[in-house]
């Protein structure tokens, strides 16, 4: 295992934040883009590695990389589009610890000869699909890590709900890698509920004023959610506020339940909230109650799917437990947990910093009546969530 791989392993979803200038699909992205200033403020801002594009149709070249070596002790993969050994001998020698191999240019030799020559350097392969039968080749040539590139290098058409799905059937014990289209927490986080061990993220950051900054919004914890929406302006609200994730009850007794799943946009990702029995509602992640004594029980499970994704540690039914935050703090160290349960702009710093969850979530404390939400209450959540969220990235 090289630092590459073993940057990518490590717990939780990591970020391989990219250095391009200019892309075949969207043109001039940050032409003028220093490429030793941004990889060493992305290694500071919690990037696991960092990219490099040294190929003349996206403005680089092998001194980018060198510059960026110059600069940080962070892995580096040079990217471009490479086939022969000479060009990995060069990557090697200009600082990189890993290189990408793109499965529609190279044929199955190819890759092996190259991954070996690479190894034998002390190098990583990321080697990236970019369709189901791509994916097939990868595993079987023993690939990891491995990307899966939602962009249709034709047309540059971007399918990201595929790229889940493949991600999602890659065998466990791999790093994933999910790559193109990730502008927001909560792709980012769909990515990794789907499997992936990463995201390299390149154009959003090239676009945003501060790269940094944008790159810190986008892997900072934890996720925030806003449950028991019943009209579109509070799930607007919720969106505008900065939320990543909206929650529609829709278990007939609650006095929040949702006429159904509303609009959400991409910045977000629905979560039909059930009680009893489990059911595909249409959105993107289901959180099921068990049902005791007439109501939800105490705790639920996020699914993905058919698949188990996280654990939503809540209170009991219209109780209180001074012993909650102790209790979401000993499983949020050993499993991916969403705190719920009285959770207001008040209180939530502490309890984030207490508790250190993947994800929070409230409802009734940012109501003015059962699901009715007051925005200047949800702006105050998200924002008081938010700020203790980047001070410990």
């Amino acid at each position: 295992m090289g630092r590459f791989r073993e940057a990518l392993a490590r717990p939780g979803l990591q970020a391989i934040a990219e250095v391009k200038r200019r892309s075949p699909s969207a043109g001039d992205l940050r032409p003028s883009a220093d490429p030793a200033v941004l990889a060493r403020n992305f290694a500071l801002a919690g990037a696991a590695a960092i990219s490099v594009l040294v190929d003349e149709r996206f403005a680089g070249t092998i001194d980018d990389l060198r510059a960026a070596r110059s600069a940080t002790d962070a892995p580096l993969i040079g990217k471009g589009f490479f086939s022969e050994e000479a060009q990995i001998r060069e990557l090697a020698e200009a600082g990189a610890d890993a290189f990408l191999l793109i499965l529609r240019d190279l044929s199955d030799e190819q890759v092996v000869r190259l991954r070996a020559y690479g190894a034998g350097l002390g190098l990583d392969a990321l080697v990236e699909a970019h369709d189901a039968e791509e994916l097939a080749r990868g595993l079987a040539l023993g690939a990891d890590p491995i990307g899966v590139n939602c962009r249709d290098l034709s047309s540059f058409a971007i399918d990201r709900r595929r790229q889940l799905e493949l991600v999602a059937g890659i065998p466990q014990g791999r790093v994933i890698v999910a790559e193109s289209g990730i502008w927001s927490r909560a792709q980012g986080a769909a990515a990794e509920l789907a499997g992936a061990s990463a995201v390299l993220v390149g154009s959003a950051l090239m676009r945003a004023p501060e790269p940094a900054t944008k790159l810190l919004e986008l892997i900072s914890r934890p996720l925030v959610k806003i449950c028991g929406l019943t009209r579109q302006e509070d799930v607007d609200a919720a969106a505008e506020a900065g939320a990543d994730l909206a929650g529609f009850i829709l278990a007939e007794e609650s006095p929040r339940q949702a006429p159904g799943l509303l609009a959400v946009p991409e910045t977000m990702l629905s979560v039909a909230v059930l009680v009893g029995e489990r059911r595909d509602a249409g959105a993107d992640l289901t959180q099921l109650y068990a049902r005791e004594n007439g109501h939800r029980g105490r705790d639920a499970v996020l699914y993905l799917g058919e698949e188990p994704v996280a654990e939503v540690l809540d209170l009991p039914w219209e109780r209180r437990d001074d012993g909650h935050l102790d209790r979401v703090a000993t499983a949020a160290r050993e499993k991916r947990v969403m705190l719920a349960g009285g959770l207001g702009p008040d209180n939530v710093a502490a309890a984030i910093e207490r508790v250190q969850p993947w994800a929070v979530d409230a409802s009734s404390a940012l109501e003015t009546a059962p699901g009715i939400k007051d925005h200047e209450r949800v702006r105050e959540f998200v924002r008081a969530a938010r700020l203790v969220a980047h001070t410990r990235v």
